[in-house]
């Protein structure tokens, strides 16, 4: 059975997927479908929102990889809470509002989204111990 935590990490799971869709097109648009296929010897690079979106996957993919053990831990714990779940809920709108910050050159909104998102994952991994 899903707990809340585990929902908000599969919805999380499912941002980065789109995230990746959309940074996948972008530069798919910029440098051609025969480039991505090829081998990509010839070192090109996009511009732009395709070039942000590839930055804000990676970010999205580090910060996945310091949110989910935290949230697996609670969940394999049984010590799920409101404090956890607020910490969660917190942690995936930060992180619903840093992809379009990043994308669209909002920076000051795009640090202080990943502040919080990042404060809210330490949370709960203080809240796993």
């Amino acid at each position: 059975m899903l707990t809340s935590e585990l929902s908000i990490l599969a919805l999380y799971g499912l941002l980065v997927a789109i995230t990746l869709i959309l940074q996948a097109t972008g530069t798919m648009n910029q440098l051609g479908m025969g480039y991505l296929l090829s081998s990509r010897d010839e070192g090109r690079t996009a511009q732009g929102i395709a070039a942000r979106l590839d930055r804000a996957l990676s970010n999205s993919v580090t910060a996945m990889a310091l949110f989910a053990p935290a949230v697996l831990i609670i969940a394999l714990r049984d010590q799920p809470s409101g404090s956890s779940l607020l910490a969660a809920q917190v942690f995936l709108a930060a992180r619903v509002v840093y992809l379009p910050a990043y994308a669209f050159k909002i920076t000051g909104l795009r640090s202080l989204a990943w502040t919080v998102g990042f404060f809210a994952t330490v949370l709960l991994y203080f809240m796993a111990l």
